[in-house]
Protein backbone atom coordinates (compact mmCIF):
# COMPACT_ATOMS: atom_id res chain seq x y z
CA UNK A 1 0.00 0.00 0.00
CA UNK A 2 2.61 2.42 1.10
CA UNK A 3 5.16 3.46 -1.92
CA UNK A 4 8.78 3.73 -0.03
CA UNK A 5 11.69 4.18 -2.25
CA UNK A 6 14.38 5.54 -0.39
CA UNK A 7 16.99 4.54 -3.29
CA UNK A 8 15.36 6.05 -6.13
CA UNK A 9 16.74 8.40 -8.49
CA UNK A 10 14.45 11.00 -9.43
CA UNK A 11 13.64 10.60 -13.54
CA UNK A 12 14.80 13.91 -14.74
CA UNK A 13 11.66 17.37 -14.34
CA UNK A 14 12.01 19.49 -12.46
CA UNK A 15 10.72 20.77 -9.20
CA UNK A 16 7.29 23.15 -9.21
CA UNK A 17 7.31 24.32 -5.59
CA UNK A 18 8.47 23.54 -2.39
CA UNK A 19 6.72 22.70 0.85
CA UNK A 20 6.12 20.54 3.71
CA UNK A 21 4.29 17.43 4.45
CA UNK A 22 4.12 14.58 6.68
CA UNK A 23 5.44 10.92 6.42
CA UNK A 24 2.63 8.86 5.79
CA UNK A 25 3.93 6.48 8.10
CA UNK A 26 4.76 8.02 11.34
CA UNK A 27 2.97 11.21 10.58
CA UNK A 28 6.15 13.18 11.30
CA UNK A 29 6.53 16.93 9.50
CA UNK A 30 8.54 16.36 6.35
CA UNK A 31 9.83 18.51 3.30
CA UNK A 32 8.20 18.24 0.12
CA UNK A 33 8.40 18.91 -3.53
CA UNK A 34 5.95 19.52 -6.39
CA UNK A 35 7.67 17.59 -9.13
CA UNK A 36 6.76 17.10 -13.16
CA UNK A 37 7.62 14.19 -14.74
CA UNK A 38 6.54 14.01 -18.20
CA UNK A 39 2.93 15.76 -17.46
CA UNK A 40 2.12 14.19 -14.31
CA UNK A 41 2.63 16.38 -11.28
CA UNK A 42 3.86 14.25 -7.91
CA UNK A 43 4.07 15.58 -4.58
CA UNK A 44 7.59 14.23 -3.73
CA UNK A 45 8.67 13.73 -0.33
CA UNK A 46 11.10 11.97 1.67
CA UNK A 47 11.11 10.46 5.66
CA UNK A 48 14.77 9.87 6.93
CA UNK A 49 12.86 6.76 9.01
CA UNK A 50 10.49 5.69 6.26
CA UNK A 51 11.94 6.65 2.90
CA UNK A 52 10.45 8.48 0.00
CA UNK A 53 6.81 8.64 -1.16
CA UNK A 54 6.03 9.85 -4.57
CA UNK A 55 1.91 10.38 -5.13
CA UNK A 56 0.36 12.13 -8.33
CA UNK A 57 -1.96 15.15 -7.80
CA UNK A 58 -2.28 17.15 -11.54
CA UNK A 59 -1.82 16.13 -15.06
CA UNK A 60 -0.82 19.09 -16.75
CA UNK A 61 2.41 20.99 -15.66
CA UNK A 62 1.49 24.38 -17.19
CA UNK A 63 -2.58 23.74 -15.99
CA UNK A 64 -1.12 23.13 -12.57
CA UNK A 65 1.09 26.33 -12.45
CA UNK A 66 -1.74 28.07 -13.53
CA UNK A 67 -4.19 27.16 -11.56
CA UNK A 68 -1.80 27.98 -8.29
CA UNK A 69 -2.01 31.46 -9.52
CA UNK A 70 -5.39 31.72 -8.45
CA UNK A 71 -5.00 32.83 -4.73
CA UNK A 72 -7.05 35.70 -3.37
CA UNK A 73 -5.81 37.04 0.10
CA UNK A 74 -6.85 35.10 3.11
CA UNK A 75 -9.47 36.39 5.87
CA UNK A 76 -7.98 36.38 9.39
CA UNK A 77 -9.62 33.86 11.29
CA UNK A 78 -11.36 35.38 14.91
CA UNK A 79 -9.88 34.34 18.11
CA UNK A 80 -7.32 31.33 17.64
CA UNK A 81 -8.24 29.06 20.27
CA UNK A 82 -4.56 27.29 20.49
CA UNK A 83 -0.95 28.73 20.45
CA UNK A 84 1.23 27.96 17.67
CA UNK A 85 3.95 26.00 19.62
CA UNK A 86 4.46 22.29 17.68
CA UNK A 87 3.30 23.95 13.99
CA UNK A 88 1.27 22.68 11.21
CA UNK A 89 -0.59 19.80 11.67
CA UNK A 90 0.10 19.62 15.39
CA UNK A 91 -1.52 22.86 16.83
CA UNK A 92 -5.26 22.63 15.32
CA UNK A 93 -7.62 24.22 17.25
CA UNK A 94 -7.41 26.74 15.38
CA UNK A 95 -4.06 28.23 16.08
CA UNK A 96 -2.88 31.56 16.01
CA UNK A 97 -1.12 30.61 12.11
CA UNK A 98 -3.61 29.66 10.71
CA UNK A 99 -4.78 32.00 7.64
CA UNK A 100 -8.47 31.71 6.34
CA UNK A 101 -11.44 32.02 8.65
CA UNK A 102 -14.02 29.55 8.90
CA UNK A 103 -16.93 29.15 6.22
CA UNK A 104 -18.59 25.96 7.53
CA UNK A 105 -18.40 23.87 10.53
CA UNK A 106 -19.21 19.74 10.78
CA UNK A 107 -21.16 18.92 13.91
CA UNK A 108 -20.23 15.18 14.36
CA UNK A 109 -23.35 13.89 16.17
CA UNK A 110 -22.90 10.44 16.36
CA UNK A 111 -20.76 7.79 15.60
CA UNK A 112 -23.76 5.40 15.12
CA UNK A 113 -24.28 4.55 11.57
CA UNK A 114 -26.91 2.38 9.48
CA UNK A 115 -24.06 1.16 7.24
CA UNK A 116 -20.73 0.50 7.12
CA UNK A 117 -18.78 1.65 3.89
CA UNK A 118 -15.48 0.35 2.79
CA UNK A 119 -14.87 4.21 2.84
CA UNK A 120 -15.58 6.56 5.55
CA UNK A 121 -13.26 8.88 6.75
CA UNK A 122 -15.01 9.28 10.20
CA UNK A 123 -14.45 4.62 10.74
CA UNK A 124 -18.45 5.03 11.75
CA UNK A 125 -20.11 1.78 11.55
CA UNK A 126 -23.58 -0.28 12.40
CA UNK A 127 -24.78 -0.66 16.44
CA UNK A 128 -27.18 -2.54 18.14
CA UNK A 129 -29.40 0.69 17.77
CA UNK A 130 -28.64 2.02 14.45
CA UNK A 131 -32.04 2.13 13.40
CA UNK A 132 -32.49 5.09 15.61
CA UNK A 133 -35.08 3.86 17.82
CA UNK A 134 -32.83 4.14 21.16
CA UNK A 135 -30.36 7.31 21.91
CA UNK A 136 -26.64 5.68 21.62
CA UNK A 137 -24.82 6.53 24.96
CA UNK A 138 -22.14 7.82 23.05
CA UNK A 139 -23.81 10.67 21.02
CA UNK A 140 -23.04 14.17 22.28
CA UNK A 141 -25.84 15.35 24.64
CA UNK A 142 -27.93 18.78 23.35
CA UNK A 143 -26.08 20.38 26.04
CA UNK A 144 -22.97 19.64 24.52
CA UNK A 145 -23.95 20.59 20.97
CA UNK A 146 -25.28 24.43 22.83
CA UNK A 147 -22.01 24.56 24.01
CA UNK A 148 -20.50 23.89 20.53
CA UNK A 149 -22.20 26.07 18.85
CA UNK A 150 -21.08 29.07 21.79
CA UNK A 151 -17.76 28.40 21.32
CA UNK A 152 -18.09 29.05 16.88
CA UNK A 153 -19.79 31.91 17.61
CA UNK A 154 -16.96 33.16 20.09
CA UNK A 155 -14.83 32.43 16.86
CA UNK A 156 -15.71 34.18 14.28
CA UNK A 157 -19.45 32.77 13.60
CA UNK A 158 -22.30 32.02 12.63
CA UNK A 159 -20.71 29.59 9.75
CA UNK A 160 -22.85 27.00 7.45
CA UNK A 161 -23.39 24.46 9.85
CA UNK A 162 -23.08 20.69 8.68
CA UNK A 163 -24.97 18.23 10.66
CA UNK A 164 -22.44 15.10 10.00
CA UNK A 165 -21.75 12.03 11.49
CA UNK A 166 -21.44 9.00 11.79
CA UNK A 167 -25.16 9.19 10.28
CA UNK A 168 -26.81 12.05 12.08
CA UNK A 169 -30.02 10.94 10.85
CA UNK A 170 -30.24 8.47 13.27
CA UNK A 171 -31.06 10.54 15.67
CA UNK A 172 -34.30 11.70 16.68
CA UNK A 173 -33.63 15.05 18.18
CA UNK A 174 -32.22 16.29 15.13
CA UNK A 175 -34.92 18.87 14.69
CA UNK A 176 -34.22 20.01 18.33
CA UNK A 177 -30.55 20.35 17.10
CA UNK A 178 -31.58 22.49 14.75
CA UNK A 179 -33.83 24.57 16.30
CA UNK A 180 -31.41 25.79 19.25
CA UNK A 181 -28.24 26.53 16.07
CA UNK A 182 -31.62 28.94 14.74
CA UNK A 183 -31.75 30.40 18.46
CA UNK A 184 -28.03 30.96 18.87
CA UNK A 185 -28.61 33.12 15.06
CA UNK A 186 -26.94 30.07 12.57
CA UNK A 187 -28.96 30.63 9.43
CA UNK A 188 -27.95 27.67 7.47
CA UNK A 189 -28.24 24.13 7.92
CA UNK A 190 -27.07 21.30 5.87
CA UNK A 191 -27.75 17.38 6.36
CA UNK A 192 -25.07 15.18 5.36
CA UNK A 193 -26.26 11.72 5.14
CA UNK A 194 -26.93 8.26 2.97
CA UNK A 195 -30.44 8.66 2.78
CA UNK A 196 -31.84 5.78 4.64
CA UNK A 197 -33.93 6.96 6.71
CA UNK A 198 -35.73 9.80 4.70
CA UNK A 199 -36.03 7.47 2.44
CA UNK A 200 -38.59 5.41 4.76
CA UNK A 201 -39.84 8.21 6.62
CA UNK A 202 -40.69 11.04 4.86
CA UNK A 203 -42.28 12.47 7.87
CA UNK A 204 -38.87 12.68 9.57
CA UNK A 205 -37.63 14.65 6.92
CA UNK A 206 -40.33 16.93 7.48
CA UNK A 207 -39.84 17.99 10.59
CA UNK A 208 -36.19 18.51 9.73
CA UNK A 209 -37.32 20.99 7.20
CA UNK A 210 -39.87 22.56 9.81
CA UNK A 211 -37.30 22.73 12.07
CA UNK A 212 -34.97 24.56 9.57
CA UNK A 213 -32.99 22.47 7.76
CA UNK A 214 -32.28 24.01 4.24
CA UNK A 215 -30.04 21.19 2.36
CA UNK A 216 -29.68 17.63 2.20
CA UNK A 217 -25.86 16.77 0.99
CA UNK A 218 -27.08 13.27 0.01
CA UNK A 219 -24.17 10.83 -0.71
CA UNK A 220 -24.67 9.54 -4.08
CA UNK A 221 -22.12 7.69 -5.76
CA UNK A 222 -23.03 5.34 -8.35
CA UNK A 223 -26.61 4.16 -10.23
CA UNK A 224 -25.14 0.67 -11.09
CA UNK A 225 -25.81 -1.86 -8.49
CA UNK A 226 -21.74 -3.32 -8.26
CA UNK A 227 -20.10 0.22 -7.94
CA UNK A 228 -22.80 1.28 -5.22
CA UNK A 229 -22.14 -2.14 -3.08
CA UNK A 230 -18.22 -1.70 -3.67
CA UNK A 231 -18.17 1.34 -2.14
CA UNK A 232 -21.26 1.22 0.38
CA UNK A 233 -21.38 -2.27 1.02
CA UNK A 234 -24.92 -2.71 -0.58
CA UNK A 235 -27.01 -1.80 -3.11
CA UNK A 236 -29.27 1.23 -2.34
CA UNK A 237 -29.63 2.98 -5.30
CA UNK A 238 -33.24 2.46 -4.63
CA UNK A 239 -32.85 4.34 -1.18
CA UNK A 240 -31.03 7.03 -2.87
CA UNK A 241 -34.02 7.63 -5.48
CA UNK A 242 -36.52 7.54 -3.10
CA UNK A 243 -34.69 9.98 -0.46
CA UNK A 244 -34.18 12.52 -3.21
CA UNK A 245 -38.19 12.10 -4.02
CA UNK A 246 -38.89 12.80 -0.33
CA UNK A 247 -37.06 15.84 -0.46
CA UNK A 248 -38.51 17.63 -3.29
CA UNK A 249 -42.07 16.78 -1.41
CA UNK A 250 -40.11 18.29 1.80
CA UNK A 251 -39.60 21.17 -0.15
CA UNK A 252 -35.80 20.83 0.52
CA UNK A 253 -32.86 21.24 -1.95
CA UNK A 254 -30.40 18.54 -2.39
CA UNK A 255 -26.75 18.57 -3.59
CA UNK A 256 -25.56 14.84 -4.57
CA UNK A 257 -22.60 14.14 -3.49
CA UNK A 258 -20.84 11.39 -5.45
CA UNK A 259 -16.85 9.55 -3.84
CA UNK A 260 -14.82 8.74 -6.40
CA UNK A 261 -12.38 5.97 -6.30
CA UNK A 262 -10.59 5.05 -9.92
CA UNK A 263 -11.89 1.51 -11.54
CA UNK A 264 -15.29 1.75 -9.66
CA UNK A 265 -17.21 4.62 -10.21
CA UNK A 266 -14.96 6.95 -12.44
CA UNK A 267 -16.95 6.11 -15.79
CA UNK A 268 -20.05 7.45 -14.05
CA UNK A 269 -19.40 11.11 -13.66
CA UNK A 270 -21.17 12.20 -17.08
CA UNK A 271 -24.04 9.79 -16.00
CA UNK A 272 -24.30 11.87 -12.31
CA UNK A 273 -25.10 14.92 -13.90
CA UNK A 274 -27.45 13.99 -16.47
CA UNK A 275 -29.31 12.35 -13.36
CA UNK A 276 -28.83 15.45 -11.41
CA UNK A 277 -29.86 17.87 -14.44
CA UNK A 278 -33.51 15.28 -14.88
CA UNK A 279 -33.70 16.39 -10.95
CA UNK A 280 -33.89 19.71 -11.28
CA UNK A 281 -35.06 22.19 -9.39
CA UNK A 282 -34.71 19.89 -6.34
CA UNK A 283 -31.13 18.60 -7.03
CA UNK A 284 -29.30 21.91 -6.59
CA UNK A 285 -25.82 20.63 -7.81
CA UNK A 286 -23.35 18.09 -7.59
CA UNK A 287 -19.73 18.18 -5.53
CA UNK A 288 -17.89 14.95 -6.28
CA UNK A 289 -14.91 14.37 -3.72
CA UNK A 290 -12.26 11.89 -5.52
CA UNK A 291 -11.65 9.15 -2.56
CA UNK A 292 -9.16 10.52 -0.01
CA UNK A 293 -7.12 7.55 1.86
CA UNK A 294 -8.13 8.29 5.77
CA UNK A 295 -10.10 7.04 8.20
CA UNK A 296 -11.38 3.66 6.96
CA UNK A 297 -10.50 3.18 3.42
CA UNK A 298 -9.21 0.48 0.86
CA UNK A 299 -7.37 -0.27 -2.57
CA UNK A 300 -4.25 1.64 -3.37
CA UNK A 301 -3.58 5.19 -2.07
CA UNK A 302 -0.99 5.82 -4.84
CA UNK A 303 -3.01 3.68 -7.94
CA UNK A 304 -6.32 3.84 -7.30
CA UNK A 305 -6.33 7.81 -7.01
CA UNK A 306 -8.28 10.02 -8.50
CA UNK A 307 -6.31 13.75 -9.22
CA UNK A 308 -8.86 17.16 -9.54
CA UNK A 309 -7.63 17.38 -12.54
CA UNK A 310 -8.53 14.06 -13.76
CA UNK A 311 -11.80 14.82 -12.36
CA UNK A 312 -12.60 17.69 -14.82
CA UNK A 313 -10.99 16.07 -17.61
CA UNK A 314 -13.29 13.38 -17.05
CA UNK A 315 -16.51 15.52 -17.01
CA UNK A 316 -15.50 17.11 -20.36
CA UNK A 317 -15.27 13.68 -22.13
CA UNK A 318 -18.21 12.39 -19.91
CA UNK A 319 -20.66 14.87 -20.73
CA UNK A 320 -19.68 14.62 -24.59
CA UNK A 321 -18.11 18.28 -24.27
CA UNK A 322 -21.50 20.15 -23.07
CA UNK A 323 -19.35 20.49 -19.82
CA UNK A 324 -15.68 21.56 -20.64
CA UNK A 325 -12.94 22.00 -18.68
CA UNK A 326 -11.67 25.34 -19.23
CA UNK A 327 -15.42 26.44 -17.42
CA UNK A 328 -14.26 25.68 -14.40
CA UNK A 329 -12.34 27.58 -11.67
CA UNK A 330 -10.87 26.90 -8.35
CA UNK A 331 -11.12 28.07 -5.21
CA UNK A 332 -10.37 31.67 -3.77
CA UNK A 333 -10.71 31.61 -0.40
CA UNK A 334 -9.70 27.78 0.08
CA UNK A 335 -5.81 27.20 -1.33
CA UNK A 336 -6.75 26.69 -5.13
CA UNK A 337 -5.43 23.07 -5.55
CA UNK A 338 -8.53 21.97 -2.80
CA UNK A 339 -11.38 22.66 -5.33
CA UNK A 340 -13.13 23.52 -8.59
CA UNK A 341 -16.79 24.93 -9.76
CA UNK A 342 -18.58 26.23 -12.24
CA UNK A 343 -22.35 27.08 -12.92
CA UNK A 344 -24.36 26.34 -15.42
CA UNK A 345 -28.38 27.15 -16.80
CA UNK A 346 -30.01 24.09 -17.84
CA UNK A 347 -32.75 24.13 -20.41
CA UNK A 348 -32.82 20.68 -21.99
CA UNK A 349 -29.79 19.82 -23.77
CA UNK A 350 -28.33 23.36 -23.61
CA UNK A 351 -26.09 24.10 -21.06
CA UNK A 352 -24.71 27.75 -20.73
CA UNK A 353 -22.10 28.33 -18.38
CA UNK A 354 -23.02 31.48 -16.20
CA UNK A 355 -20.34 33.52 -15.40
CA UNK A 356 -18.79 33.40 -11.94
CA UNK A 357 -15.33 34.77 -10.42
CA UNK A 358 -15.54 33.55 -7.22
CA UNK A 359 -14.37 30.89 -4.88
CA UNK A 360 -15.39 26.65 -5.24
CA UNK A 361 -15.59 23.77 -3.15
CA UNK A 362 -17.76 23.47 -0.06
CA UNK A 363 -18.55 27.78 -0.10
CA UNK A 364 -18.25 29.85 -2.89
CA UNK A 365 -19.04 33.56 -3.91
CA UNK A 366 -20.04 34.92 -7.30
CA UNK A 367 -18.55 38.70 -6.74
CA UNK A 368 -14.74 37.36 -6.65
CA UNK A 369 -14.06 38.09 -3.19
CA UNK A 370 -12.20 35.84 -1.21
CA UNK A 371 -13.84 36.25 2.24
CA UNK A 372 -15.61 33.22 4.26
CA UNK A 373 -18.77 35.77 4.84
CA UNK A 374 -19.22 36.05 1.04
CA UNK A 375 -18.26 32.50 0.29
CA UNK A 376 -21.17 31.30 3.15
CA UNK A 377 -23.56 33.41 2.27
CA UNK A 378 -23.64 32.30 -1.32
CA UNK A 379 -23.59 28.88 -0.94
CA UNK A 380 -26.39 29.26 1.09
CA UNK A 381 -28.62 30.83 -1.69
CA UNK A 382 -27.31 28.32 -4.33
CA UNK A 383 -27.51 25.18 -2.34
CA UNK A 384 -31.10 25.80 -1.05
CA UNK A 385 -34.40 25.00 -2.74
CA UNK A 386 -35.73 27.47 -5.06
CA UNK A 387 -38.10 29.89 -3.35
CA UNK A 388 -40.98 31.32 -4.50
CA UNK A 389 -41.14 34.84 -5.13
CA UNK A 390 -43.92 36.87 -3.61
CA UNK A 391 -45.65 38.28 -6.66
CA UNK A 392 -45.52 42.09 -7.00
CA UNK A 393 -48.53 44.09 -5.07
CA UNK A 394 -51.57 45.23 -6.54
CA UNK A 395 -51.33 49.00 -8.44
CA UNK A 396 -52.28 51.49 -5.72
CA UNK A 397 -51.44 49.18 -2.92
CA UNK A 398 -48.35 51.23 -1.49
CA UNK A 399 -47.14 55.39 -2.31
CA UNK A 400 -44.01 53.63 -2.65
CA UNK A 401 -45.03 51.78 -6.05
CA UNK A 402 -46.28 54.83 -7.62
CA UNK A 403 -45.36 55.21 -11.50
CA UNK A 404 -43.69 51.90 -11.80
CA UNK A 405 -44.73 49.11 -14.35
CA UNK A 406 -45.82 45.80 -11.92
CA UNK A 407 -46.35 43.98 -15.30
CA UNK A 408 -42.95 44.26 -15.45
CA UNK A 409 -42.05 43.72 -12.07
CA UNK A 410 -44.14 40.51 -12.13
CA UNK A 411 -42.52 39.39 -15.66
CA UNK A 412 -39.42 39.90 -13.83
CA UNK A 413 -39.63 37.71 -10.53
CA UNK A 414 -41.29 35.19 -12.55
CA UNK A 415 -38.25 34.95 -15.13
CA UNK A 416 -35.46 35.24 -11.82
CA UNK A 417 -37.82 32.67 -10.35
CA UNK A 418 -37.45 30.34 -13.64
CA UNK A 419 -33.69 31.05 -14.01
CA UNK A 420 -32.75 29.35 -10.65
CA UNK A 421 -35.04 26.84 -11.33
CA UNK A 422 -32.65 25.99 -13.94
CA UNK A 423 -29.42 26.53 -12.46
CA UNK A 424 -26.59 24.25 -11.72
CA UNK A 425 -23.95 23.96 -10.08
CA UNK A 426 -20.87 21.37 -10.65
CA UNK A 427 -18.28 21.40 -7.88
CA UNK A 428 -15.72 19.27 -6.50
CA UNK A 429 -13.39 18.92 -3.82
CA UNK A 430 -10.04 17.13 -3.27
CA UNK A 431 -9.46 16.81 0.68
CA UNK A 432 -6.04 15.97 1.50
CA UNK A 433 -4.84 12.72 3.15
CA UNK A 434 -1.33 11.94 4.35
CA UNK A 435 -0.26 10.85 1.26
CA UNK A 436 -1.16 14.77 -0.35
CA UNK A 437 -1.30 16.45 2.26
CA UNK A 438 0.52 20.28 1.55
CA UNK A 439 0.83 22.09 4.88
CA UNK A 440 0.49 25.72 2.95
CA UNK A 441 -3.25 24.38 1.41
CA UNK A 442 -4.08 23.03 5.16
CA UNK A 443 -3.61 26.72 6.66
CA UNK A 444 -6.14 27.95 3.89
CA UNK A 445 -8.56 25.56 4.96
CA UNK A 446 -11.96 27.24 5.69
CA UNK A 447 -14.16 23.49 6.36
CA UNK A 448 -13.73 22.70 10.11
CA UNK A 449 -15.08 20.35 12.37
CA UNK A 450 -16.03 21.13 16.38
CA UNK A 451 -13.74 18.67 18.27
CA UNK A 452 -15.21 16.89 21.33
CA UNK A 453 -13.49 19.83 23.19
CA UNK A 454 -15.41 21.83 21.08
CA UNK A 455 -11.98 23.04 19.27
CA UNK A 456 -12.25 24.02 15.23
CA UNK A 457 -10.18 21.87 13.41
CA UNK A 458 -9.22 21.46 9.82
CA UNK A 459 -11.51 18.88 8.08
CA UNK A 460 -8.19 17.60 6.57
CA UNK A 461 -6.01 18.08 9.79
CA UNK A 462 -8.42 16.18 11.82
CA UNK A 463 -9.23 13.26 9.63
CA UNK A 464 -4.90 12.72 8.79
CA UNK A 465 -4.38 9.01 9.25
CA UNK A 466 -1.42 7.45 9.41
CA UNK A 467 -0.44 3.82 6.91
CA UNK A 468 -1.32 1.70 10.19
CA UNK A 469 -3.99 3.99 11.20
CA UNK A 470 -2.79 6.28 13.31
CA UNK A 471 -4.19 9.52 13.89
CA UNK A 472 -3.56 12.98 15.48
CA UNK A 473 -6.39 14.70 16.46
CA UNK A 474 -9.57 12.23 15.91
CA UNK A 475 -10.61 10.50 19.42
CA UNK A 476 -7.38 13.34 20.94
CA UNK A 477 -8.97 16.15 21.58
Amino acid sequence: MVSTQPDRVLDPGRVLAETKSVCPVCLNRIDAEYFTRGETVLLVKTCPEHGQFETPVWEGTENFLAWRKQQNPAQTPVNPARKAERGCPYDCGLCENHLQASCCVLLELTRRCDLRCPVCFASSGSTADADGGNPSADDPPLETIAYWYDRILAQGGPFNIQLSGGEPALRNDLPEIIRIGKGKGFSFFQLNTNGLRIAREPLYLQALAKAGLNTVFLQFDSLKAEACTTIRGRNIVAEKKLALENCAKAGLGVVLTPTVRRGVNDTEIGEIIDFAAANMPTVRGVHFQPMSFFGRYFGDPVADRVTLSRMLTLAEEQSCGRIKTADFLPGGAEHPQCSFHATYRVRGNSWELRKSTGNSGCCRGNSGSSTSDTARRTVARQWSAVKTLAPARPAGSSPALKGFNLESLNTFVVLEEQQEKETLEISGMAFQDAWTVDLQRLSRCYINIVSPGGFLMPFCAYNLTSAGGGRLHRGVV
